[in-house]
């Protein structure tokens, strides 16, 4: 492990020195080529910070939905993943990203946000990338939580923030080969139910899958239980967080307050969210006779998530449908997982992984052929239910089925590699009595705990 962090540092040094040897005169956008900048760069810096809000979230969603002795970890987790993802996206990731383009894999360029990188454009584009990649990483957290060693998540995040989510979205964004397939308009994520969501669902897949589930989660003939969250006005204050973040991820990203697309985009993410958590109210109802509050949370979030790609390109009706069939992929996937022996404590695979791909694949066939690709401009973005022909739906499976093996294939690779070198999961006494004293020393509630070893003793 040390050995590792080492061999980091030096290779830190060495494209530092290389920047400061390459470094290009400094460029800056002016008000005079452009005197609509200030409207547009507030816009994108005010949604960019509900983005980061939505790091809030994320940590109140994961610490209601999981048991009391592990909310520190959890926390610190949430709190990590944006520190490591700052740091190691602003020296490598962001160029691997938006970096001068190398045969459609991967960027190269703008290392440190030094030499021709060193623009207020670039900066404010760099700002809101980050954004995007500490979103990625912080979902995986949800799906592998109660039983992953901290120092495993450092490395995963450090991986995830440096290779795994910025090549990826290169291929989506920077003008990668996925945006450049010959069908429709070539892959088409307004804003990120693949780049960002399914790419964090699938790695968070993977690494369920290496950890294997907690203890006491299945009876001894193998039947999934429940294991109840500790605090679930937590869980709705950050899926409440999370749906007023939405309303910057996704508006934001016509990058440009002269696109009054942005109200298009706004309604369309709302009935989405909340499509989504009234047929999973109803589905849940049906089946167990019980409003269940949990299940109409994640119901809200899969909604966000799959209108997340085509919320620029559709009518409203059309978002309802789409977020209804989100509500029915939550349900559907927590329990089709649980029957695989898949534990996922806060349902973030069904959520942002099997959402995610449902949302690239309504693109292509909702898709209206009033709004540009991330453009006013023609040519306009049209599904198969417009007239568009398969062409961009064709596009859309593509990259849902490349997002699938990216994100799974590499995030499983990494969570088996880490468990050969220094084993990922914590031990069963650690897990039984809970991550918080073991991992940090410092429970989040040290009156319960002091009380509840007071009673045990």
């Amino acid at each position: 492990m040390r050995r590792f962090w080492v061999f980091f540092f030096f290779i830190l040094v060495l494209l530092g020195m290389n920047v400061v040897w390459a470094q290009d005169p400094i460029g800056q956008t002016t008000l005079q080529e452009n005197p609509a900048l200030p409207t547009d760069y507030v816009w994108i810096l005010v949604c960019g910070f509900l983005v980061f809000f939505m790091q809030a979230g994320f940590a109140m969603v994961e610490t209601g939905f999981c048991r009391v002795k592990n909310t520190t970890n959890l926390l610190s987790k949430n709190l990590v993943d944006f520190v490591v993802a700052s740091l190691i996206f602003f020296a490598v990731g962001y160029g691997f990203l938006k970096g001068n383009d190398v045969g459609g894999f991967i960027g190269s360029g703008f290392w440190f946000l030094r030499g021709e990188a060193y623009d207020v454009g670039t900066y404010l584009d760099f700002f809101w990338q980050l954004v995007f990649c500490g979103t990625a990483a912080t979902i995986v957290s949800g799906a592998v939580a109660e039983r992953l060693k901290f120092s495993a998540y450092l490395v995963y995040t450090f991986f995830v923030s440096l290779f795994i989510y910025p090549v990826y979205a290169h291929w989506v964004w920077g003008g990668g080969w996925l945006a450049q397939l010959p069908f429709g308009l070539g892959h088409a994520d307004f804003a990120g139910s693949g780049v960002v969501h399914a790419i964090g669902g699938m790695v968070g897949l993977a690494g369920a899958m290496v950890l294997g589930p907690r203890f006491g989660k299945y009876t001894k003939d193998g039947k999934p239980r429940a294991i109840p969250g500790h605090n679930m006005s937590l869980a709705a204050l950050g899926t409440f967080i999370l749906w007023f973040g939405w309303f910057g991820f996704n508006p934001g990203s016509t990058f440009s307050a002269h696109h009054l697309r942005i109200a298009v985009v706004a309604v369309n993410t709302n009935l989405a969210a909340a499509a989504g958590a009234f047929v999973t109210l109803l589905i849940m109802r049906a089946k167990t006779k019980r409003w269940d509050l949990g299940m109409a949370l994640n119901g809200t979030l899969g909604g966000l998530v799959a209108v997340t790609a085509p919320c620029a390109w559709i009518e409203a009706w059309a978002a309802v449908v789409i977020g209804a069939i989100a509500g029915l992929l939550v349900v559907g996937g927590v329990y089709f997982l649980e029957s695989k022996g898949i534990d996922d404590p806060v349902g973030a695979v069904s959520v942002h992984g099997i959402n995610g791909l449902w949302g690239l694949i309504s693109v292509g066939l909702f898709a209206d052929g009033t709004y540009g690709l991330y453009s006013l401009e023609a040519p306009y973005v049209t599904g198969l239910f417009y007239g568009g022909g398969a062409g961009q739906l064709w596009a859309q499976l593509i990259g849902a089925g490349m997002v699938t093996l990216w994100g799974l294939g590499l995030g499983y690779v990494l969570f088996k590699v880490m468990d050969i070198i220094f084993g990922i999961r914590v031990s069963p006494e650690e897990e039984l009595r809970g991550l918080d004293i073991q991992e940090h020393g410092t429970p989040a509630y040290p009156e319960f705990t002091h009380h509840r070893t007071f009673l045990a003793g």
